[in-house]
């Protein structure tokens, strides 16, 4: 048999059917909903009479639109949210598929929580209406978004018409310099390579420093994949996989769980394997990282200086780095680290795990926020929630000056509800920095939990490395545990 991918292996062990011209139809494995997109997919189902081929693997949650306040109900700042969330309640209880509701011990975002419950598991394919379900490809799962009207046909018939992406590898030799994380390595490639580099490609990410990450921050690194343009991005599951998914609700157990470990130890590329692509990387050369413009292909190390788009030679990078400078008033030639700021976010399904919570709550531990920054905390599930709280993240975030807030997505977007304001300058661990992002016209620049909870601090733009002439020691051990460390 041929060299294979593990792209390949999973894709073609799920062919139904090909159907020619470069399309197969594909089983899928598991359906996740949230209530933005899995009302409208519910209902449409309902009206035409269809009933739902798999219910039990199907699974929703409440987080886009909800609020993260302290004692939330259905109410919510966005309009026409609470009639989401009700519909969406209604038409999950109706239709039989597991719901996390609000009060849910098991709420959050979705991309969060499928990891908590081991619904994601190696060798699957999953699915969601929401562009960042790459982020699950973490386990070596075959995990993309699709449209509502994709993931109706696919609650139905437990199918997909999909054409198959290219193949590309992205290998990060060597060891992440310290400070370094997963967001830092998705920014720096994103950046060298374009938001547009991974069209069309299923991107594996491999090497010596993505293997040296904790599971937490592989489902950073591929959650970014399709701000890199990819069609999704995936790591091969290894022992950290097995161990992190051992025992979750949906996970294999007993006799169940052994035949799946054998299985899953052949899900890798092949010594081999063709790649269509391959784009290599070393890891000493990746600082800490944020954005400049209002796309994340805008970004550079948080020392350098924003460049100049007279030097750059394609007319249309040249026209969209002018437009980005004149949305963030930039001037080329700016140091970021120049650049008062009024926001902090730390949240969204790239960064609101408990090791991202941790690394951040390091840095603010003894500190203050300075003045005139508001500041927030949305961890990215009831689960991580408690878990910081019994840790005492929380007293730590708050002591600082963050507000500490209820699972959700929150101000990762603005949907008309809660957002920054009008102009206002954001430092903030999500994954888009497009225009109005996170409120009308807020002006947001992506970064790592550590560079958003430095800049907070100092009140400015600034990565870890400059709180060294404050009072207080980087690096705590009582906060972080070894295996939260990104490889550093």
């Amino acid at each position: 048999m041929a060299a294979r991918t593990l792209f390949e292996k999973i894709w073609n062990g799920h062919i139904v059917a090909e159907l020619g011209e470069g399309a197969d139809l594909l089983y899928i494995d598991r359906i996740f909903l949230h209530e933005r997109t899995g009302a409208i997919a519910l209902k449409g189902l309902t009206e035409k009479n269809r009933p739902l081929r798999h219910p039990e693997n199907i699974f929703c949650t409440i987080d886009h639109i909800v609020d993260t306040f302290p004692g939330r109900t259905d109410e919510t700042q966005v309009p026409g949210g609470k009639e989401f969330i009700q519909t969406t309640r209604k038409s999950a209880l109706s239709a039989g598929i597991t719901l996390f509701d609000i009060d849910d011990p098991g709420h959050g975002i979705v991309h969060v929580i499928s990891p908590e419950q081991g619904i994601v598991l190696p060798g699957l394919t999953l699915i969601c209406p929401d562009s960042h379900t790459c982020s699950q490809g973490a386990f070596g799962a075959l995990a993309f978004g699709v449209g509502s009207t994709e993931v109706e046909h696919a609650m139905a018939t437990s199918t997909l018409r999909l054409e198959r992406p290219r193949t590309m590898q992205v290998l990060f030799e060597g060891e992440l310099r310290k400070n370094v994380t997963a967001k830092d390595m998705i920014l720096f490639l994103i950046g060298q390579y374009t938001a547009i580099g991974g069209s069309g490609y299923a991107v594996e990410f491999c090497g010596e420093a993505v293997t040296n990450l904790n599971m937490e921050a592989r489902i950073t690194l591929c959650n970014m994949a399709v701000e890199f343009g990819a069609f999704t991005g995936m790591i091969a599951p290894d022992e950290k996989t097995y161990a992190y998914l051992e025992g979750r609700s949906y996970a294999p157990k007993g006799e169940h769980w052994h035949k799946a470990l054998k299985d899953w130890q052949g899900l890798k590329s092949d010594d081999k394997a063709i790649f269509d692509k391959r784009i290599t990387i070393a890891a000493e050369d990746i600082s800490p990282m944020i954005t400049w413009g209002t796309n994340p292909g805008q970004a550079m190390a948080i020392d350098a200086r924003v460049p100049d788009p007279v030097k750059m030679n394609d007319k249309h990078n040249r026209a969209a780095a002018e437009k980005a400078l004149n949305y963030m008033d930039i001037s080329p030639g700016t140091k970021l680290t120049n650049l008062v700021i009024s926001g902090a976010f730390i949240g969204s399904c790239t960064n609101s795990r408990l090791s991202d919570l941790r690394r951040a709550g390091r840095i603010l531990k003894g500190r203050k926020v300075a003045d005139g920054v508001r500041a927030i905390c949305v961890p990215g599930s009831q689960r991580v929630k408690q878990e910081a709280e019994a840790e005492g993240l929380d007293k730590i975030f708050k002591n600082a000056g963050f507000e500490w807030r209820e699972s959700g997505c929150s101000l990762c977007f603005y949907a008309g509800g809660e957002s920054f304001g009008f102009q206002e300058r954001v430092v903030t661990s999500t994954n888009r920095n497009f225009e109005s992002r996170q409120g009308p016209a807020t002006r947001s620049h992506l970064a790592s939990p550590e560079t958003v909870a430095a800049s907070a601090i100092l009140g400015r733009i600034a990565g870890p490395d400059d709180l060294n002439s404050l009072n207080g020691v980087m690096g705590r051990n009582d906060i972080a545990k070894p295996n939260d460390r990104e490889g550093q």
